[in-house]
């Protein structure tokens, strides 16, 4: 389902960016930063994002390709011929239990959905609507550049994710000339939901929303980009992020 909410600046004259996630606490505070710089911005979730500018409200399903068609399809339908600054995939997930648990199968479904499903999708996006010279984000995981015992779903997902992203940068990979593909690596992202969780953290170290959010404009608009395939990590102290591309193709 297509919805057009915010388009009131000249389609074609401004700034249009893509969030995947669009409702999750990264996608709203994602949304809510660009359209404050009166950039276009498009929200692909399970749900509307009313500051967004355009909604792609995707239905619930089984099959990955039913859904990436739901996607692709009301992509299309928004931006016709237009193209994009940049796509930021932002949404994801994260789940517990090592290869005994009982939840084994259902949350490597799960994190398979969530996370490798969503950054394909936007891949494919990346290929037919961002601009020459483009970004494309996805999200990836600082904890699975090693193992992860505990959370097996969750760490072979987003290693996935690196394992893309990192592909992307190759002279074939599809995408157009001169564009970025980068992922970010943080390690606790400072969010309702995780001060919920973990009430007593010390949360010194976790890396603000609105530090991500004006590390993606950034990079959209050229500044400090790391080299295409980059997995960037984000490490925060004493009140300030600071990104490092920890591995490039």
């Amino acid at each position: 389902m297509v919805i057009v909410l915010n388009s009131s600046l000249a389609f074609s004259e401004v700034k249009k960016v893509i969030v995947y996630g669009g409702t999750g606490a990264l996608g709203l505070e994602s949304v809510r930063y660009f359209r404050a710089q009166n950039w276009w911005v498009a929200s692909i979730a399970h749900s509307v994002n009313k500051e967004a500018s355009a909604n792609v409200k995707v239905k619930m399903t089984e099959s990955f390709t039913e859904q990436a068609k739901q996607v692709t399809v009301g992509v299309g339908k928004l931006l016709g011929d237009e193209k994009v600054d940049a796509i930021y995939c932002v949404a994801g997930g994260q789940a517990e239990g090592n290869a005994k648990a009982n939840s084994l199968y259902k949350y490597a479904d799960l994190m398979w959905k969530e996370n490798v499903w969503t950054s394909t999708i936007c891949t494919h996006l990346a290929t037919k609507y961002l601009r020459e010279g483009g970004l494309l984000t996805l999200s990836g995981a600082k904890v699975a550049l090693g193992p992860t015992a505990e959370s097996v779903s969750f760490g072979m997902a987003k290693a996935s994710v690196h394992q893309l992203t990192q592909s992307l940068s190759g002279p074939n990979s599809g995408l157009p000339p001169r564009s970025v593909a980068l992922a970010i690596l943080p390690g606790t992202l400072d969010t309702p939901t995780n001060r919920k969780i973990m009430p007593n953290a010390d949360v010194s170290s976790w890396t603000p929303l609105n530090h991500v959010t004006q590390l993606f404009f950034k990079w959209t608009v050229g500044e400090s980009r790391p080299p295409s395939g980059s997995l960037v990590e984000l490490v925060t102290a004493n009140g300030r992020t600071v990104a490092t591309p920890i591995k490039s193709p």
